[in-house]
């Protein structure tokens, strides 16, 4: 605390966000002056504020999750290792990330970041640190203030907007010269560390890879390079969507996630052996993610629009099996030296929140480890129109969810039944709207 006092004085740092994820990757939270925040009593928020659709509305009680009936105040511990600047705002100001606790002090089950924490004990309890390495794609889009309009891509210093692919392209990348400035400039004066920026396949479509890290400061990093690259693509009047599928006639966005497994010890690759082979651990974790990944795929997909990007013959994994340098299955195994051996998942979606993405993407490999399983043969040939196992709706993903006992287990009866009784809700919502497509097709032909 006293190093945080130190750091926002000599920086001048009047205001403080104190923030949180929730359950949908939204920051919630309260702006404060800096001596209030230093003088006052704990932050404290409703606990309703991990019940909440991202429409804002909450779901009804049933028996399985029941709402907090007076909806008293949660408490919010400051993490100060998540400490930076907010440097779009105006005048001097900090963001720093909160955990959620009960008032005796006990982690609240429902707190993403806690979702997280509780995966990551369990490796820890077995000698084992996880590195991940999360790659984010997202589009820019043209300002879009009625949503019965289709989205349509920016403007470029060309003064043309993309019409075609351009998976790669500089020349389509320096488009947007001015603003790719500004997200490396605001990253940095955060200390958010790009790996590499590219320019997808998409029109307008790019996506940030980020070095490989621990999970926790890598979803951290994931979080707020969300908060980023909105706030500096609203600086050039664009909009910046990390919408699973935001326009029909462009590819999904996803967030692939790379994931080794340390020990703790030594430091080394379980994945590899002394003599730099496969070893069974890293064949057992596949097979955890073949095994599991179902059931947990309203995490990685976790809106109605989530599954418009599980389209046959498209860039978007509709699978669950593995292959070396193989980008048409859900499970990628890159080539690399023994100590860099990792699974690439590709099935998260750039919607889903970081925390719970890569928690459920842990939970299946770590699974497949203590049970030991075995996964298929790996995939030589192109498995884009093969489907396997992966759940097509969100209402049938949300029912694969409670149907495992290892999975419940994992991530408490609790959290299982918040999640379940949100999506459903968000469900509802989205039921509730007459689509473009109904009119079309229907108005004039049933």
């Amino acid at each position: 605390m006293e190093a945080a006092r130190d750091w926002l004085s000599k920086r001048n740092i009047q205001d403080i966000e104190c923030i949180v994820p929730d359950l949908a990757g939204v920051a919630r939270g309260k702006m404060m002056p800096t001596e209030k925040f230093f003088s006052g009593p704990v932050m404290t928020m409703p606990a309703s504020i991990f019940a909440q659709t991202i429409s804002g509305s909450y779901p009804e009680d049933d028996e399985r999750f029941q709402h907090n009936p007076t909806d008293g105040d949660l408490y919010f511990k400051a993490d100060y290792s998540t400490l930076t600047s907010v440097p779009w705002e105006t005048d001097p100001t900090a963001q720093l990330i909160h955990d959620a606790q009960t008032r005796d002090g006990a982690p609240v089950e429902t707190a993403p970041r806690n979702v997280l924490k509780r995966i990551l004990k369990l490796y820890e309890n077995k000698g084992w640190e996880p590195i991940v390495a999360p790659e984010i794609e997202f589009y820019l889009v043209k300002p879009n203030t009625d949503p019965d309009y289709p989205l349509e891509p920016p403007t470029g210093r060309s003064g043309r907007p993309e019409v075609g692919r351009q998976s790669y392209s500089i020349t389509a990348l320096n488009e947007f010269d001015d603003l790719i400035d500004d997200i490396y400039d605001l990253s940095e004066k955060q200390g958010l560390e790009i790996d590499t920026l590219i320019h997808e396949e998409g029109a307008a479509q790019m996506e940030i890879n980020l070095r490989h890290g621990r999970p926790l400061e890598l979803a951290d990093q994931v979080f707020l390079f969300k908060r980023t690259i909105r706030e500096a693509a609203l600086r050039h009047d664009m909009y910046a969507t990390f919408m699973s599928k935001p326009m029909s006639n462009q590819p999904g966005s996803a967030m692939h996630i790379h994931q080794s497994v340390v020990d703790i010890e030594t430091g080394k690759n379980i994945f590899s052996g002394d003599n730099d082979e496969e070893t069974p651990e890293f064949l057992s974790f596949i097979a955890g993610h073949q095994a599991y990944l179902p059931y947990v795929t309203c995490i990685m997909a976790p809106f109605v629009n989530s599954y418009r990007r599980f389209a046959r013959n498209s860039t978007s994994p509709v699978n669950v099996y593995w292959g070396y340098d193989n980008r048409t299955v859900g499970l990628r195994v890159p080539y690399s030296a023994p100590q860099a051996r990792r699974l690439e998942n590709r099935v998260p979606g750039s919607d889903a929140n970081p925390y719970l993405a890569i928690a459920a993407s842990l939970a299946c490999g770590y699974l497949g480890m203590i049970k030991g399983l075995t996964p298929d043969a790996p995939q030589t040939i192109d498995c884009s129109d093969h489907l396997k196992s992966l759940p097509r709706g969100l209402t049938e993903a949300v029912s694969l969810f409670e149907k495992s006992d290892e999975i419940l287990e994992i991530f408490g009866e609790t959290f299982v039944a918040t999640y379940r009784a949100i999506k459903q809700e968000e469900f509802e919502t989205f039921m509730s709207v007459i689509s473009p497509w109904e009119r079309e097709y229907l108005l004039l032909n049933v």
